[in-house]
């Protein structure tokens, strides 16, 4: 008796159900390649660089001069109290500023990106409402048709709004 009853109201609500879902109009966004392609992601990549390069060479050089100092001490035999108390002393000042720099240097890239996500989900809903979609589609989507992927799209506002001083139309 169920199946006498549910077979035909399925039926009947697939066939209503298809004339509503061709005008639903639905597209997908790849925001991994926006944020790898937006001319803002490498700006930012740029200033991020520019900003904390001084303190990566310095890093790198005192890393080099420690080194060094251990590979001398090591040669000349004995070491004295005194110079290992302070190479001991160089590496663990050197740790903690490695350590800082990259806190530091994190903190800033995630500013930077979530800046940019904002960009691009500004783009996205900008698009969205321009070109009325019902649905625009990110993350988690396992396969989207070229024929709906609008990330190009998205991609061109991008570059329209880039200004090189990180100023937005």
């Amino acid at each position: 008796m169920v199946r006498k009853v549910l077979l035909p109201l399925l039926m009947s609500a697939a066939v209503f159900a298809e004339p509503c879902a061709a005008d639903i109009k639905i597209g997908f966004v790849n925001v991994g390649r926006l944020l790898e392609k937006a001319p803002q992601a490498e700006a930012a990549k740029k200033e991020l660089e520019k900003e904390f390069s001084g303190r990566d060479k310095k890093l790198v050089a005192e890393q080099k001069e420690i080194k060094s100092l251990e590979e001398r001490l090591a040669k000349g035999g004995e070491i004295t109290k005194e110079q290992e108390r302070d190479l001991m002393n160089r590496k663990r000042e050197a740790k903690r500023a490695q350590d800082e720099f990259r806190e530091d240097f994190n903190l800033r890239r995630n500013e930077e990106l979530a800046q940019l996500q904002k960009e691009i989900f500004e783009a996205i809903q900008s698009l969205a409402k321009e070109e009325s979609f019902d649905l625009l589609l990110t993350d988690g989507v396992v396969y989207a048709a070229e024929s709906i992927d609008v990330t190009d799209k998205v991609e061109k506002r991008l570059v329209a709004s880039y200004r090189p001083s990180g100023k937005k139309k």
